[in-house]
């Protein structure tokens, strides 16, 4: 495998408006992201991937973008942006933009155009067709629910939008649209931006002639999702993508990657893919319901276990996935992945260490470091995400309560990950000096920055140590480089793996289970590296894993 600059770094993810105010109007800003860099240093992180803050009105929280050239004012302006840029190069950090290029905002000038003439220039830069027999042209349905196209007033056309109606979805068969894009992607990389997150990327290739499916649901659509996996080609438009913009760059590139063909892993992210890497989402999916939220599944231990493993090992020998717990969509890791009983200190700590030494690219969701957790909403009118409104309509109408349908948001909604950043005890947990945008979860007290800096033993100095493992140099190109392989896969709520290099093995083991677990060790010389309690019991070839124990040693 060619080295590439971004192996063997650690990602962490900001989500803007909630990271850090520095102006008191609730919403976070790019000069709070630059007063945090000496606290991501710290903690050891090197490429920091930050969600929009283009311009936007913000109806999917800047996933609907207006202009691709300017900051949005609720952020700060170009000339912070700049000196982030800056400011992250002084300290060997990466700035990581999320790129979202499978829609705009209807509010682009480009979208306003297309509306005042569907049939003109700027109509061919999205889907614009008519209607058949006063129904629109195919039965998609939307991410976000309904029906994903929408009438224009007054004419016989609707527009494609996969997610909200205010984000038409951009037609890629259209070469002077991509040329526009190409060109705004090389400007940001010229500025000095270390690469992108690419958003629901898979989505740009279309079937133009949008058939009709067999419906899936009592509203007589289909997911539009069908289509994406029906049509073929969408290798050719990335690879286009990557050779007019990424590769010139070198620039690091994290795809949103959903519905992804089983064959198609190599040409995505291979050593001459069309990224550097893409999430692994195969965790997430298991909480996928068959038709919203309510009917979401817990995640069985066995099920998680086996799906993460066969990932790891389908990616080995190809490339590397981004590893993840959580992000800005989903709810926190912590309550997804970890029993009620391993909901404490230890179990975040044993989550953290399985996750951070897979192969592959770690990245940190905010907050995750100090163990943050869904926030509990006394009513749906403190949730603002539009896909939990609907989320939460959908389960009202599928028959539940009230109060059951808000217990399915406490789960699922993405606003548990968006909730602000807690970095001491003080009002609104030291967020902002004004009121937050989004309720501030009443466990700040608890769980802040300020106070785990000054307990040694803190889920976030866990992390700083974790971390340090990683990246150390007796065993940074094991954990890079390293191969992977399952540990006793027959011991019950046991998640255990080796990562093994030119002769150097190690053996992450932790226990999920409620009880203590023996586990034979390989050979008689092991060498304790990182344990998430008091020292492990580790004697003639045995070591005994308490619950919620995490233990990291070298075997010899």
């Amino acid at each position: 495998m060619t080295k590439k600059w971004w192996h063997g770094k650690v990602a962490y993810q900001i989500y803007p408006k909630s990271f850090y105010d520095t102006n008191g109007d609730g919403i976070g800003d790019i000069r709070g992201i630059i007063e945090k860099l000496d606290y991501l240093k710290e903690l050891g992180i090197d490429i920091i991937w930050i969600s929009p803050i283009y311009q936007s009105p913000f109806v999917d929280q800047g996933y609907d973008i207006s202009d691709y050239y300017e900051i949005d004012p609720k952020f700060g302006t170009m000339e912070e942006f700049d000196e982030l840029l800056l400011e992250a190069k002084k300290r060997d950090m990466g700035i990581v933009m999320d790129l979202v290029i499978n829609h705009c905002s209807s509010q682009h000038e480009w979208f306003q155009k297309a509306l005042a003439d569907p049939e003109g220039e700027y109509g061919d830069y999205f889907y614009f067709r008519k209607g058949k027999d006063g129904n629109p042209p195919s039965n998609y349905r939307s991410y976000f629910g309904g029906s994903a196209w929408e009438k224009v007033e007054g004419t016989e056309f609707y527009y494609l939008h996969f997610f909200a109606k205010e984000q038409p979805d951009l037609n890629w068969n259209n070469p002077k649209m991509k040329q526009e894009l190409f060109q705004m992607i090389n400007w940001w990389l010229e500025k000095g931006v270390a690469g992108f997150r690419i958003d629901a990327i898979i989505n740009i290739k279309k079937d133009p002639t949008f058939p009709s499916y067999e419906p899936d649901g009592p509203d007589g659509l289909v997911r539009a999702t069908k289509m994406v996996e029906e049509v073929d080609g969408v290798g050719e438009l990335l690879e286009e993508l990557k050779e007019a913009a990424f590769e010139k760059h070198q620039a690091f590139t994290v795809a949103e990657v959903f519905n992804m063909k089983e064959e198609e892993l190599e040409e995505f992210v291979g050593e001459n893919g069309h990224f550097s890497t893409m999430f692994d989402f195969s965790a997430h999916m298991l909480t996928f319901g068959e038709h919203g939220w309510y009917d979401g599944k817990e995640v069985e231990f066995d099920t998680w276990r086996e799906i993460t493993f066969r990932s790891q090992k389908r990616c080995e020998g190809i490339g590397f996935l981004a590893n993840i717990i959580e992000n800005h969509d989903e709810p926190r890791g912590v309550n997804t992945y970890l029993p009620s009983y391993a909901q404490n200190i230890d179990g975040f700590k044993m989550l953290a260490t399985v996750n951070i030494l897979l192969r592959g690219i770690p990245f940190i969701y905010q907050g995750q470091e100090i163990g943050m957790q869904n926030c509990r909403m006394a009513g749906i009118e403190e949730y603002d995400d539009i896909d939990t409104k609907n989320q939460y309509r959908t389960a009202i109408e599928a028959g539940l309560s009230r109060e059951e349908a808000l217990e399915v948001c406490y789960r699922y909604s993405r606003d548990n990950a968006r909730t602000p950043m807690q970095w001491s005890g003080d009002a609104q947990a030291g967020f902002t000096t004004g009121t937050p945008w989004l309720k501030v979860n009443p466990n700040y007290r608890q769980v802040n920055v300020e106070d785990e800096l000054k307990e040694k033993d803190s889920v976030l100095n866990y992390y700083k140590k974790l971390i340090n493992l990683r990246k150390s140099e007796e065993y940074k190109e094991l954990f890079t480089y390293g191969s992977f392989e399952p540990a006793y896969p027959e011991k019950e709520k046991i998640y255990a793996y080796y990562r093994s290099l030119d002769g150097k093995k190690v053996l992450v083991a932790s226990n999920f289970g409620e009880n203590s677990m023996g586990l034979e060790l390989e050979g008689h010389n092991e060498k304790l590296l990182l344990y998430n309690m008091d020292e492990p019991e580790v004697s003639e070839g045995k070591l005994l894993l308490r619950a919620c124990e995490a233990v990291v040693l070298e075997v010899r």
